[in-house]
């Protein structure tokens, strides 16, 4: 594991590797999924079926101030996909004007074996998006999880140069594809530990902190050789408050501007907890830090929050809560989420809030942290393919973007 705060990259950038790859892609798709047209950040309201969270949407009270308020979904690859209830709520576009595809466009499925690519279901993601006019946070090009076995056991060992040509090829042919569908790209995901040393993964130990630069170097590329308007991030938890986690992904931005390298902004995950959530004032003053810092082409870094949920202690099932879900937590949860929501109204620079999914029933939370749960807006008491019920925070989120000093939710 590296023992070192990351600060300035020492290796030099691998801008033009030894390709061992086939130089034409074997692609497999349903469909083309190039966009004729790059979609605004303020969809027109075409996606109408399904009853509203309140009678100002959470996407409406974005748009008022200058935002889009979107949510992650696991289409396809859960049921979520076929359940109408769930489905009448992520149409309506007055709820959610923008997307993030939580999995289907990870290595794992894009590029299951070296070359061919699959975009099949992450087509399938991209035409339910643009059918209810909601822009796309396209997730990811590169990360350390998910990947196919032919990255994380090869039948060769890689080397920088063939690992870093796989990694260029991978870039241009998935960027090439989805073109302006996709608002932002999720270049590099996750490459720091949480205390601002670089993670020890395929991608470190291959290439050391040189594979940051080769991915922005590809994705900036993949934009000039096909004319897209899409942005270009680095996405992180742990990055929401000065930290130094926070302290390394500043130090990331400023890295590559040195280096003459483009980045247009930085994704705040905002994975939180009841135990644990910063401020309001410590989110803005970290997003303020971001935003302060400028990219390669002197214009000020941009943030999101990317990934927003707030778990609190819950022991009962994804449809019904235990006794843990208290009228105090539940408010003390809607807070959290006014917070987080304010701080990027309230900053100059945050884009939008993405929550990471919507929906209780096809939630993360409880399999990765056990005795937690009821972290999402909604939940189907009747279990799957039945009614949502909206909770409190769809509230506490409108009164975020509208500045409304916060009250008593119930």
């Amino acid at each position: 594991m590296p023992t070192t705060v990351a600060t300035s990259p020492t290796s030099s950038p691998v801008t033009s590797p030894t390709s061992t790859t086939p130089t034409t892609p074997v692609v497999s798709s349903t469909t083309s999924a190039t966009s004729s047209g790059f979609k605004l950040a303020t969809p027109t309201k075409t996606g109408t079926t399904g009853a509203l969270a309140s009678a100002t949407g959470m996407a409406d009270a974005a748009e008022a101030v200058g935002r889009y308020f979107g949510t992650a979904a696991d289409i396809p690859g859960t049921g979520a996909g076929s359940d109408p209830y769930y489905l009448a709520v992520f149409n309506n576009s007055h709820n959610f004007d923008q997307v993030t595809p939580a999995n289907i466009m990870k290595w794992v499925y894009l590029e299951p074996q070296q070359n061919v690519f699959d975009f099949s279901g992450a087509d399938q993601f991209v035409a339910l998006a643009e059918e209810t006019d909601k822009i796309i946070r396209c997730h990811n090009l590169n990360w350390y999880n998910q990947l196919p076995t032919w990255i994380t056991n090869p039948t060769t060992p890689w080397t920088n140069d063939t690992l870093m040509a796989a990694l260029v090829n991978h870039i241009d042919v998935v960027m090439k594809h989805y073109g302006d569908s996709c608002y932002h790209w999720d270049v590099v995901n996750e490459a720091f530990n949480d205390d601002g040393t670089w993670r020890d993964d395929i991608w470190y130990q291959t290439s050391g902190p040189s594979y940051i630069s080769v991915a922005f170097r590809a994705a900036n590329a993949a934009k000039a050789k096909y004319g897209l308007k899409t942005k270009l991030y680095y996405n992180d938890y742990n990055i929401e408050y000065l930290y130094p986690k926070s302290y390394a992904a500043q130090a990331l931005v400023a890295n590559l501007t040195a280096e003459g390298i483009n980045i247009d902004g930085v994704g705040l995950q905002s994975h939180f907890s009841s135990s644990f959530t910063p401020g309001l004032a410590s989110q803005q003053s970290n997003m303020a830090a971001f935003t302060a810092l400028k990219n390669a082409n002197g214009a000020n870094i941009e943030v999101a929050v990317t990934e927003l949920d707030v778990r609190v202690p819950d022991t009962g099932s994804l449809y019904a809560p235990s006794a843990d879900v208290t009228p105090a937590v539940q408010s003390q949860q809607v807070m959290f989420y006014w917070d987080t929501v304010n701080a990027c109204a309230t900053t100059t620079g945050c884009v939008g809030v993405t929550v990471w999914d919507f929906d209780d029933t096809y939630s993360w939370i409880p399999g990765t942290f056990p005795g937690t749960g009821f972290g999402d807006l909604y939940y189907q008491p009747g279990g799957a393919n039945t009614p949502l019920v909206g909770k409190a925070a769809i509230d506490g989120i409108i009164d975020g973007f509208q500045n409304v000093v916060p009250g008593t939710y119930t």
